[in-house]
C-alpha cells in the first residue's frame, strides 16, 4: 500500500503512466566511487530492484519493464557474467515466491536460444508460476538487445512470406509488434534512465517511438521509492503530442 503522506496521493490515475520501463545503470560505478568490488554494486542493485518492483504497484502502474541484462554485456569479465547470473539465481529462488503471493505476473523478453541451461527452466518457471497473476506485470529484459529483438521478428515474418502464408504487403506496423518479443504489451509510456547517461543503448528502439524519456542522476543502487515518486511527478506535469500539434492527452498537473 502507498504510504501515507506522500505526494503521489495527489496525481489523479490518469497521470500514472501504464507501462514505465527502466534502464538500470550504474551498478560498477556506485561501488567504486565508495572503494567497493563492482559485486557489491550489482548486489545493492539488486535491493533497488525490488524497492522499484513495489512502488511501482503502490502507484498503480500496470507494467514496469526492467533491463537487467544486454546481450552486449557477455563481452564483460567471466567473473561478473558469473556472479550477475548468480545474482539471477538468487534472486528468482528467494524472490518468486513473495512476488506470486503479491499478485506478480512475470514475463521475460529477449533472446532465450543462447542461455545456460539452468538460466533457461528459471526464467521460465518464473513466468509459468505468475501466468495468472492479476496484478502488476514485471518484465525482464534479460539477454535483450532491441536489434537483435528486430532482426528476430523480421526473420519470422520472411519466414511467413517465403512459406506463403503472408504477402510481404501484410506486413504492417501491427504485424510486426506482434512478431516482437513485447507481444501484447504496451508501449512504454516512460523510460527512466539513471546514473545520469543520456541513451537508451540498444533498448525497446521500436517500442520507444513515442516514449517520455528521463535521465535521472542517480546509481541505480541508489533509486529509491521516493526517486520512483518524483520521476512521476516529473512525468504528470508534460504533455505528450504523438506527432500532432496539441497534446493527445494533458499531464499537467492540476487540482
Amino acid at each position: 500500500m502507498p504510504r501515507s503522506g506522500s505526494h503521489m496521493t495527489h496525481l489523479s490515475p490518469s497521470r500514472i503512466p501504464s507501462h514505465v520501463a527502466i534502464i538500470m545503470d550504474g551498478n560498477g560505478r556506485w561501488a567504486s566511487a565508495r572503494g567497493l568490488p563492482r559485486a557489491m554494486g550489482h548486489r545493492k542493485g539488486v535491493e533497488a530492484l525490488r524497492e522499484a518492483v513495489r512502488a511501482a504497484s503502490e502507484c498503480g502502474i500496470s507494467y514496469l519493464t526492467l533491463f537487467a541484462f544486454s546481450s552486449e554485456n557477455w563481452s564483460r569479465p567471466e567473473g561478473e557474467i558469473s556472479d550477475l547470473m548468480g545474482l539471477l539465481r538468487t534472486f528468482i529462488r528467494r524472490d518468486l515466491a513473495v512476488l506470486h503471493r503479491e499478485n506478480v505476473r512475470i514475463r521475460v523478453i529477449g533472446d532465450r536460444t543462447t542461455l545456460a541451461s539452468d538460466i533457461l527452466p528459471l526464467l521460465l518457471e518464473a513466468e509459468e508460476t505468475t501466468q495468472d497473476n492479476s496484478g502488476i506485470t514485471l518484465v525482464i529484459a534479460f539477454n535483450y538487445g532491441a536489434r537483435d529483438e528486430i532482426v528476430r521478428a523480421m526473420r519470422r515474418l520472411a519466414g511467413e512470406v517465403a512459406a506463403g502464408r503472408i504477402d510481404p504487403e501484410d506486413i504492417t506496423a501491427g504485424r510486426i509488434e506482434a512478431a516482437l518479443d513485447t507481444a501484447g504489451i504496451p508501449d512504454p509510456d516512460l523510460i527512466i534512465r539513471t546514473s545520469g547517461e543520456e541513451r537508451l543503448s540498444n533498448f525497446l528502439l521500436w517500442q520507444a517511438a513515442y516514449a517520455e524519456l528521463m535521465f535521472i542522476p542517480d546509481f541505480w543502487p541508489d533509486f529509491s521509492r521516493e526517486t520512483f515518486r518524483a520521476a512521476l511527478a516529473r512525468y504528470a506535469g508534460r504533455e505528450r503530442r504523438f506527432g500532432g500539434l496539441q497534446p493527445a492527452t494533458t499531464l499537467a498537473v492540476g487540482s
